[in-house]
């Protein structure tokens, strides 16, 4: 035996004795067999969705489960992009009665996730001036992305008098705190006027020139000194929202039951048309002759709040439900509930499931059978389908899970288990 041996068998009886580990999974977590409907990437096909590090790593018709540490077995379900929901109202918990910058508002994790949606834009609760309590109070600690649209009035949306006083709808203070928080601060708020003038449609549309950010109008009480058409035809710029469409309150009908010509006319200007259902701004008496006569919504949004969320509109898949119910397909429904809103307010890494993009995913199933969708006025349309939301994922993470797709049969685990889950694909 050389000199060299004995030292060489004593590495071989080293190296043996080194565990060799497996290699790490190349992705956290596998949504495996799902019906993905992409709008961005086209893509509405049965496909495999693999995440890593919280963001979209594989899109394919088929990836190895092997290659994952967790696998959920989504066959027979839509996978769509976290949907982004962009009237809400969520600055709880100051206390104000009477205020949707208090008690009117509500806290969003309890009324998003557990609908499939990831992103809201909270439509105009704060002002420039407490816009800064509400980024503290609520959007730092939401697990829902919480982005605004900044009122006009200065003080917000707290109702009465102070969303009347003219004199506190500065452009300048609102568009100076809308660039101090950009991609925060989505766009500017004008909403519940009730004067003749055209005053906080102008200084809205200014301070989102400031910001270079969208306008969103809730036109307020109709007046014949401020008509609808003029509002779409020439006060707003391409790219500003015209929401609550379908409430049938500021002439989007003509007398004659049609759809007023000037939606059209402000279509083709570039300006967008969304839902906003809320607690009395969607009618089906509007809706299905709109629809009916091609005027689509370019969004889908709730207007969540205390009057809304327990009434006709319930909550996004709700809202989805009934244009699926209007006989719109189901690729257009998600659409408008997730690519579209994210452009409109210039939030394109939102809404798809790009390789590479953020992985908010919601998990939806559709159900088959008779249901009934009403209103905000009481009235009932009859349909056959309804979205119900499975199990979402808010950066790759599972945030809500119905059925418990993600979780082992109970009489599979050890006598004395405790936690199920794991820090790569469990959000908490």
């Amino acid at each position: 035996m050389g000199a060299g041996a004995p030292r060489l068998a004593a590495l071989l009886l080293l190296a043996a004795a080194v565990p060799v580990t497996a290699a790490e999974p190349k992705y956290d977590l596998l949504l495996r067999g799902g019906h993905l409907i992409d709008p961005r990437n086209g893509i509405d096909a049965v496909r495999d969705v693999a995440i890593a590090g919280g963001k979209v790593a594989a899109v394919a018709p088929r990836i190895d489960p092997a290659d994952a540490f967790k696998t959920i077995d989504v066959s027979g379900l839509y996978v769509a992009p976290g949907l982004v929901d962009i009237h809400v109202h969520v600055f709880a918990g100051t206390g104000e009665k009477g205020s949707y910058a208090g008690d009117n508002s509500v806290y969003p994790d309890g009324f998003t996730l557990r609908a499939g949606v990831t992103t809201v834009a909270d439509a105009g609760c704060a002002g420039w001036r407490n816009f800064e309590e509400f980024k503290a109070r609520v959007i730092d600690r939401a697990k829902t992305r919480v982005l605004a649209f900044l009122n006009i009035v200065g003080n917000g949306m707290r109702g009465g008098p102070w969303e009347q006083d003219l004199a506190d709808m500065a452009a300048v203070p609102a568009g100076v705190m809308a660039k101090k928080y950009p991609g925060l601060i989505v766009g500017i708020k004008t909403a519940h006027y009730a004067g003749p003038e055209w005053t906080p449609v102008e200084h809205a549309v200014e301070a989102g020139t400031i910001a270079d950010v969208p306008v969103m109008v809730d036109f307020g009480a109709s007046k014949p000194e401020r008509p609808l058409a003029e509002l779409v035809t020439r006060k707003l710029r391409p790219g500003d929202i015209y929401t609550h469409v379908y409430s049938g309150l500021r002439g989007e009908l003509d007398p004659s039951g049609h759809v007023n010509p000037g939606l059209f006319e402000g279509r083709k200007r570039g300006v967008v048309f969304d839902v906003g259902h809320g607690g009395g701004s969607f009618a089906w008496r509007v809706a299905v002759p709109a629809i009916k006569e091609g005027f689509l919504p370019d969004s889908i949004s709730t207007d969540l709040h205390i009057g809304s969320m327990n009434a006709g509109m319930k909550d996004m898949l709700n809202v989805m439900s009934k244009f699926l119910a209007m006989g719109q397909p189901l690729a257009d429904v998600i659409r408008w509930s997730t690519w579209n809103p994210a452009r409109e307010i210039k939030q394109d890494g939102l809404g798809h499931l790009s390789v590479g993009a953020g992985a908010d995913v919601a998990v939806l199933r559709l159900e088959e059978g008779r249901f009934g969708f009403v209103d905000s006025f009481g009235a009932r349309l009859r349909g056959t389908q309804r979205l119900v939301c499975e199990l979402t994922l808010r950066d790759g993470k599972v945030v809500y899970d119905l059925d418990g797709l993600a979780r082992p049969d109970w009489d599979t685990l050890p006598g004395d288990y405790k936690s199920t889950g794991d820090p790569r694909w469990e959000g908490r």
